[in-house]
């Protein structure tokens, strides 16, 4: 293959299509703030997600920091390491200390049973990740969170329209934070959102995102400036009218890779639960070193000589980065698992524009 193939690519919708938004924003002059594009967003990702309240942002990262302000966490938060760093980084930026837990390593997720044993006086909140759009054991982390009086927060950036038993687990938690990143399935191109569950908490949430202003000359928190623009927005509405095209798209690519892999000595594929809709967001392939001959990385060095470039979600794990290393929890005795994990996992391309030609020719190539 002569063209490099990476691991993810924007979905870009027809640009032709997206003239006539631009001309709606230059006709108005209205570029941010709430304008009728953001406004009419809200509304449509609330249908289409099947949520009540959603607050759009300008990105992920500064919706989470938001939603950890909007429910006063403090102290200590316990959270996976196995994750993209802005999860822990949001923790951080507000003085709070996480607490990392190991994983479960079939769903690489938080690991429900680990929770318990892992809170202390000084704990507020469970912050775990629907890692590769898997829902997490919420039935149980709920249950603890309630049981324990702690506030409950998904980070949800994996799983955009994702369900379970046909409910959107972004209504899962006190509060779900988004990400519409230009590699996610949806994209604002940058963006984010918090689905909250309250018209009173949204409001609070607007306010935050809004430097805490409510109305022309009150403010009532010490808030943020983390606004959706209307570009963002327009491209969002675009957007939503092709997203069911795109995860389409995905789902072959991923019934080829399982069809492929799944019988291949030394890699595992991420099981899929039949009670659960998935968007395709990822395609993680573990590898057995010993089994398959080859260590992860050397498959990888493998794929990258033929212009293949997957990526190692989630290599390093979180805990081992220098601001969070010395950590107690980030013992490697704490963490058995995620490292595990971590050191053997591959993601391979997908999205919507690859063919199925090229996803053939990379199965070529790991099963040789």
């Amino acid at each position: 293959m002569s063209n490099k193939i990476f691991v993810t690519q924007p979905y870009l919708p027809p640009q032709e299509e997206f003239v006539p938004y631009l001309q709606k924003i230059w006709e108005s002059k209205h570029l941010t703030n709430g304008g009728p594009f953001h406004e009419q967003l809200e509304q449509e990702l609330a249908q289409y997600l099947g949520v009540k309240y959603i607050s759009l942002f300008s990105n992920g990262t500064l919706a989470l920091i938001t939603a950890l302000q909007a429910l006063n966490i403090t102290g200590e938060v316990i959270t996976t390491p196995y994750s993209f760093v802005a999860t822990t980084h949001a923790l951080w930026w507000h003085g709070i200390k996480p607490v990392f837990v190991d994983i479960d390593p079939i769903t690489c997720n938080l690991d429900s049973s680990k929770i318990e044993e892992a809170i202390t006086s000084k704990t507020s909140a469970i912050l775990p990740v629907h890692v590769y759009g898997t829902p997490c054991d919420n039935k149980r982390i709920a249950k603890i969170a309630k049981e324990n009086n702690l506030k409950l927060i998904y980070d949800a950036a994996h799983a955009f329209n994702v369900k379970e038993n046909n409910a959107s687990i972004v209504n899962y938690g006190d509060l779900s934070i988004l990400s519409f990143h230009a590699t996610k399935v949806y994209s604002t191109i940058e963006g984010g959102a918090i689905i909250s569950h309250s018209a009173e908490m949204k409001r609070h949430i607007d306010d935050l995102k809004n430097f805490g202003f409510r109305g022309e000359t009150t403010v009532v928190a010490p808030g943020i400036n983390a606004k959706m623009n209307e570009f963002q927005a327009a491209f969002g509405l675009l957007s939503l009218k092709y997203i069911d095209e795109a995860i389409f798209k995905r789902k072959q690519i991923a019934k080829v890779y399982e069809s492929e892999l799944c019988n291949v000595i030394g890699i595992r594929v991420l099981q899929r639960n039949e009670n659960i809709k998935h968007n395709y967001s990822y395609y993680p392939i573990f590898i057995d070193a010993e089994k398959y001959s080859k260590t992860r990385d050397e498959l990888y060095a493998s794929l990258k000589e033929n212009n293949i470039f997957g990526r190692r979600y989630f290599y390093p794990l979180i805990s081992e980065f220098e601001p969070y290393k010395d950590l107690e929890s980030s013992a490697e005795s704490n963490l058995p698992k995620a490292n595990k994990i971590a050191n053997s996992v591959l993601c391979l391309p997908i999205y919507p524009d690859l063919s199925l030609d090229d996803v053939c020719r990379i199965c070529k190539i790991i099963k040789q």
